[in-house]
C-alpha cells in the first residue's frame, strides 16, 4: 500500500526549510495519523507521503514523508526530541534529515573511470544532490582528471602486506564528516572492522546481475556460457562479499554475435546507471534497509 500525497524532485537548496523523514517500525493501526497530527500540530505541511507495509497483520510498516516546516534549523533538534514520544509508542526506527544539509561523498576508485565519470557528470550538472568531498584511490591514473573537477584526490596504494595499515589511513583521510562511500568500480574487498564504521553507507557497483558468475574474468565466462541477457547491481557492502542488500538491478539483451569487448561496452553502460541511481536514491533519503532487503521509495 502507497500513499502519494505530492512528489517534487527539487533540490534542497531551493527548499531550505525541507525535511525528510524515514520510519520503520512493526505495523498497526495509527501510525500514518500519528505522524501526520503530529507534524500538524507543529505547523509542517507534508509535501510528499509514501508508505508500504509487508503485510498488515503483523509485518513490518515503511514510511518515508518530506515536510516543509518554517524556521528548520532553529526548531529541528526540538521536533526531534518531541517526536521520541511517538516513535517510542509504535516502536520505530527512525531518521529526520534537513534536506538542505547535503550528503558528504567519499568515492574510491581503482583504474576503471566509467562510474566516477558518470557520478562525476552528474554531480557537474547539477543532477546529484550532494558533495563530492574528495576521491581516494589505489591508483593515480584518474588523479589529473578528479583535480579538475576541484575535487581532493587521495593516493593510497593496496597490497595484501599493507592493506589494514591503508584502510587505517583511508579512515583517517576520510575523518568524520562523510555520509557515504561508494565503491566506483574499486577493486579492492573492504574489511569488517572497516564496514562496521559506515554500516549501510558503503554502496557499491557489482558488475552482474546478481547472483553472479564467481570469480575472475566475468564476463569471458558469461560469453562462454552464451548468455542473453548481461546487467549489474548496486549494493550496501556487508561482511559477506557482494550479498549486501541490493539497492538497484538493471539488464541489457545480448545476442550470439556480441564478443567479449561488447559484453564489456555493454556492461559498463549498465553498471553506471545503476550505480548512479543507487547513489541519487540513497542521498534524496529513499531507501530503507530492513534485514538484508531494501525498500526503494522511487
Amino acid at each position: 500500500m502507497e500513499l502519494h500525497v505530492k512528489r517534487d524532485h527539487s533540490s534542497g537548496g531551493q527548499y531550505p526549510d525541507r525535511a525528510r523523514m524515514l520510519i520503520s517500525c512493526p505495523d498497526g493501526p495509527g501510525i500514518v495519523a500519528a505522524v501526520s497530527h503530529f507534524l500538524y500540530q507543529h505547523g509542517a505541511n507534508i509535501v510528499q507521503s509514501d508508505q508500504y507495509t509487508m503485510d498488515p497483520d503483523g509485518g513490518m510498516f515503511f514510511m518515508r514523508v518530506e515536510f516543509d516546516l518554517p524556521k528548520l534549523d532553529e526548531r529541528l533538534d526540538e521536533v526531534r526530541n518531541v517526536f521520541g514520544g511517538v516513535a517510542e509508542r509504535f516502536k520505530m526506527d527512525w531518521q529526520i534529515f534537513n534536506v538542505s544539509h547535503k550528503k558528504r561523498l567519499a568515492i574510491f576508485v581503482s583504474k576503471e573511470d566509467h562510474c566516477l565519470v558518470e557520478l562525476l557528470w552528474q554531480w557537474q550538472a547539477g543532477d546529484l544532490d550532494a558533495d563530492i568531498a574528495m576521491v581516494v584511490s589505489n591508483h593515480t591514473d584518474m588523479q589529473t582528471y578528479v583535480e579538475s573537477f576541484g575535487i581532493p584526490f587521495h593516493h593510497i596504494p593496496v597490497t595484501a602486506e599493507t592493506k589494514a595499515e591503508a584502510e587505517k589511513r583511508q579512515l583517517e583521510v576520510i575523518g568524520s564528516d562523510i555520509d557515504v562511500i561508494i565503491l566506483a568500480r574499486y577493486m579492492q574487498i573492504i574489511s569488517p572492522s572497516f564496514i562496521e564504521h559506515y554500516r549501510h553507507r558503503i554502496i557499491n557497483i557489482h558488475h552482474s546481475f546478481l547472483p553472479a558468475f564467481v570469480g575472475g574474468k566475468p564476463y569471458a565466462q558469461a560469453y562462454q556460457r552464451g548468455v542473453k541477457i548481461i546487467g549489474a547491481t548496486a549494493h550496501y557492502v556487508t561482511e559477506e562479499l557482494d550479498g549486501g542488500p541490493i539497492i538497484e538491478q538493471d539488464v541489457q539483451r545480448v545476442s550470439h554475435s556480441d564478443d567479449v569487448n561488447e559484453l564489456k561496452r555493454i556492461g559498463r553502460t549498465i553498471e553506471r546507471v545503476v550505480l548512479a541511481r543507487a547513489v541519487k536514491w540513497h542521498i534524496e533519503d529513499r531507501i530503507l534497509v530492513h534485514h538484508n532487503k531494501t525498500v526503494v521509495f522511487n
